[in-house]
């Protein structure tokens, strides 16, 4: 027989009966065969859903399986932070903030753009969930307009990065 899950638990506390380790792409998801430390599961949801570190999976059976962010290769920024964040900010990035530092998913590029603005940079691994932004939970979800549809604003976005 196959485990089932449609709905995630935000914030799950335990007793659990295993749990699933993904890295932050991973975890947007809707339908998919997932598999845990002791068994799989077919997740079937009714939208896409960025599930985050600490929530569960409620199975077909009422096991619960804990959801935990895997580490993944980051940088670890620190300097000048507010500074660093509107540069990353500026990009889009996703970012975690943290007081004393910023975390963001490696990238040569953005990394020699902020040593090259002051900032040191460490390569590591780390579970990586960013900050969710103003329209996402946990996730910068593009912001695009397609020209089909009708309806009563304008799809004039201006960005000034001067």
């Amino acid at each position: 027989m196959t485990l089932h899950c449609h709905r995630i638990i935000r914030n799950a506390h335990g007793p659990f009966a295993g749990e699933l380790r993904l890295d932050y792409e991973s975890r947007l998801l809707r339908r998919k065969r997932l598999t845990f430390d002791a068994g799989d599961f077919l997740l079937d949801l009714p939208e896409v859903t960025s599930v985050e570190d600490g929530d569960a999976f409620l199975l077909s059976d009422g096991r619960r399986i804990a959801m935990r962010a895997a580490p993944e290769p980051v940088l670890v920024v620190t300097g000048d932070l507010p500074r660093l964040a509107w540069h990353i900010g500026n990009r889009h990035t996703p970012c975690r903030i943290e007081p004393d530092r910023l975390i963001i998913r490696q990238d040569h590029v953005l990394e020699a753009m902020l040593r090259q603005l002051g900032a040191t940079v460490e390569c590591t691994d780390l579970p990586f969930s960013p900050e969710g932004g103003a329209y996402g939970h946990g996730r910068t979800f593009g912001h695009d307009h397609g020209a089909s549809h009708d309806h009563g604003h304008s799809h004039d976005h201006h960005h000034d990065h001067a």
